[in-house]
C-alpha cells in the first residue's frame, strides 16, 4: 500500500516544535507523535493525481517488452506518471523483437525518435530503458535519482498550450515565445493509451505482466509554431478512430538534425471536452 507523501507531514512537524502554553513541545514527544502520525498515514490509501493539464516538464520513457532491465524503469513511470507537473510518456521501440518476442505495442516511429534525439545530443547514445526530459538529456529509465536531478535541471517552457473541441475538430492555441536564435517549433499531437497490461511469453521477460502508462501513439507533427499566436486543427474524425480519450500535445524545437528542446505541451480528456 502506497503511503502518504512526506510532505503531508510537514505542517505538522512544525506544529510539534512550537510553543504552547505548557512550553516548548520536547523533541522526545515530538518524535512520538510523528512516529505514530506516520504509522497512520501509512494505512492511508493514496489520492491517484490525474494527468496535469498543463505540465511543467515531460518524460519520455524508451522501453521495450523485450528488455530485461525495462520492467522496473516501467514500474517508475507509473509513479512519476502520479506526480504533479509532470507528463510521463512510454514510447516502447520495436528494435529487440528479434530476441525471441514482439513487442506488442512497439512502433518504429519511437525508434526512430530516440535515434533522432542522438544524432541531436550528438552522442549517438541508444539504449533502453532511456528517459528522455524535455526532449534533451537522457539518463537510465529506472534511476529514480538521476531523473529527480534532470527534472531540477530542465529549463521552464517559454510557450503556452490551450486546447478546445469543436464539432468538427480539435484546436490547438499556441502563444509564447521562442527561445533566443530558435526560428520555429515543431506542435506535436498523439493519443495516449492510459494503461496496457501485457503478459509476456516469451523471450527475456517470459512469464511476466508489465503495465505500461500513457502509451504515446503516432505521434505526429500537426503543424510548425512560429512565435505568434496560432491555431492547429486536427479533425474529429481522426481522433475518434483512435478509439482513445486522452491526448497530448508537444511543443518542440527542431533543427536538421531531429527533434530537441521541448517548449511546451497540454493534455487533453476528450472525453470529457465533448
Amino acid at each position: 500500500m502506497d503511503q502518504m507523501p512526506q510532505e503531508g507531514l510537514a505542517p505538522i512537524a512544525r506544529f510539534v516544535g512550537r510553543r504552547t502554553r505548557l512550553g516548548t513541545v520536547s523533541a522526545a514527544i515530538a518524535g512520538v507523535l510523528l512516529s505514530a502520525l506516520q504509522a497512520v498515514a501509512a494505512e492511508t490509501p493514496a489520492l491517484s493525481t490525474p494527468l496535469p493539464s498543463e505540465p511543467a516538464v515531460v518524460l519520455e520513457l524508451f522501453t521495450s517488452q523485450g528488455c530485461s532491465s525495462c520492467p522496473p524503469a516501467d514500474t517508475l513511470l507509473q509513479r512519476l506518471s502520479d506526480r504533479e507537473g509532470v507528463l510521463a510518456l512510454s514510447l516502447p521501440v520495436d528494435y529487440w523483437d528479434y530476441l525471441g518476442w514482439k513487442d506488442t505495442l512497439a512502433s518504429g516511429a519511437n525508434s526512430t525518435r530516440q535515434r533522432a534525439y542522438a544524432e541531436q545530443r550528438g552522442d549517438r547514445s541508444i539504449y533502453t530503458p532511456q528517459m528522455v526530459i524535455n526532449g534533451g538529456e537522457h539518463v537510465v529509465g529506472s534511476n529514480a535519482v538521476a531523473i529527480d536531478e534532470a527534472i531540477m535541471r530542465a529549463e521552464p517552457f517559454t510557450s503556452q498550450v490551450e486546447t478546445s473541441v469543436t464539432d468538427m475538430a480539435m484546436e490547438v492555441h499556441v502563444s509564447g515565445a521562442l527561445p533566443d536564435r530558435a526560428r520555429m517549433a515543431t506542435v506535436y499531437f498523439s493519443m495516449l493509451d492510459d494503461r496496457v497490461d501485457v503478459a509476456i511469453n516469451r523471450g527475456e521477460n517470459s512469464g511476466e505482466t508489465v503495465t505500461y502508462v500513457n502509451v504515446a501513439r503516432q505521434m505526429q507533427p500537426i503543424g510548425m509554431w512560429d512565435g505568434s499566436a496560432q491555431v492547429f486543427r486536427i479533425p474529429l474524425s481522426e481522433i475518434r478512430n483512435t478509439g482513445l480519450a486522452r491526448g497530448a500535445v508537444i511543443v518542440q524545437l527542431e533543427t536538421e538534425d531531429g527533434p530537441g528542446r521541448i517548449i511546451g505541451a497540454r493534455t487533453i480528456d476528450l472525453a470529457a471536452a465533448r
